[in-house]
């Protein structure tokens, strides 16, 4: 035993004390005894407090009976129920069991309830313009790599026209509605409306929000489509955002405000809509491309 608790007394300087009973296979009571000085109780079940607050947090429903069978058999840590009783007093553990996770909200149990139909794009074959617009946000580095902000888009299916945009410091609803603002007004140039077309995004809380679906469903009359499996739902976001962070990743570098940030990206949407020609629609810019399906000039 001696040996033991000198060899104890070495490894702890390197490693955890806890592995290193257990490797000698030496109690923690010997060892607390045998090491010499008193160590407060919070401080010699420790290593407890984690295993602890995860059980009152899976099961708060359990009391220390219940609880001390769960740290036993899933934790394999045999404890006396006084012990567990007293933890639970000391790391006011039955206050975290009485903590209730929130309830979904009724657009996040609509989501839930339809399953892989939340996705209301999947299943068309024929997309017109302005029928269904995709949205979401992504992280803009700037200032020479010092500075982040949030840029949000909403972009045509059919054209590939930046309809609206906004750019902050926080990818939140305020932003989401400055850019749906922006693309009412663009519908608005463009002898069109919201109504009845499809909004396509992920389950970011901003999009299942009372705020941003109380605006489109009830005032603008859009319909919701959610990706349902992130962002492979939602491929042409991804690509848009690639191709432009990538074209433009030096002038974001050099744009040392949010200010100039913000200034830069109106100017490069204007240049992607206006100015720069796609492949994929038969190397026209997305404007003119909207101007030859709708038989405009």
């Amino acid at each position: 035993m001696a040996e033991k608790i000198q060899l104890a007394r070495g490894a702890v300087r390197d490693f955890e004390p806890r592995a290193v009973l257990a490797v000698l296979g030496l109690a923690r009571s010997t060892w607390y005894y045998h090491r010499g000085g008193r160590v407060s109780y919070e401080a010699k079940y420790q290593h407890l407090r984690g295993p602890l607050e995860a059980i009152a947090r899976q099961f708060p429903e359990y009391g220390y009976r219940r609880v001390t069978t769960e740290l036993r058999e899933t934790y394999g840590e045999r404890r006396n129920e006084k012990v567990v009783r007293r933890l639970h007093r000391l790391w006011d553990l039955p206050l975290l069991r009485g903590t209730k996770v929130p309830k979904p909200s009724g657009v996040r149990r609509a989501i839930q309830a339809a399953g892989d139909r939340v996705n209301l794009v999947r299943a068309l074959e024929a997309i017109g313009p302005l029928a269904v617009l995709y949205t979401d946000f992504t992280e803009l580095v700037y200032a020479a790599g010092r500075a982040k902000a949030h840029l949000i888009v909403i972009l045509d299916h059919a054209t590939k026209l930046v309809l609206g945009q906004a750019v902050g410091e926080r990818a939140d609803t305020d932003l989401a509605l400055q850019a749906w603002e922006g693309t009412v007004a663009t519908l608005a140039l463009l002898g069109s409306t919201p109504r009845g077309c499809i909004v396509h995004h992920d389950q970011d809380p901003v999009f299942t929000g009372y705020a941003w679906t109380g605006r489109l469903l009830l005032v603008d009359g859009c319909r919701l489509s959610y990706a349902f499996d992130g962002a492979r739902d939602n491929p042409e976001m991804e690509s848009f955002f690639g191709r432009f962070k990538s074209e433009n990743r030096s002038l974001l570098q050099d744009a040392d405000t949010l200010a100039a940030l913000t200034d830069l990206v109106a100017k490069r949407i204007v240049h992607y809509n206006e100015r720069r020609r796609h492949s994929s629609l038969g190397n026209q810019t997305p404007l003119a491309y909207f101007h030859s399906l709708c038989g405009e000039r």
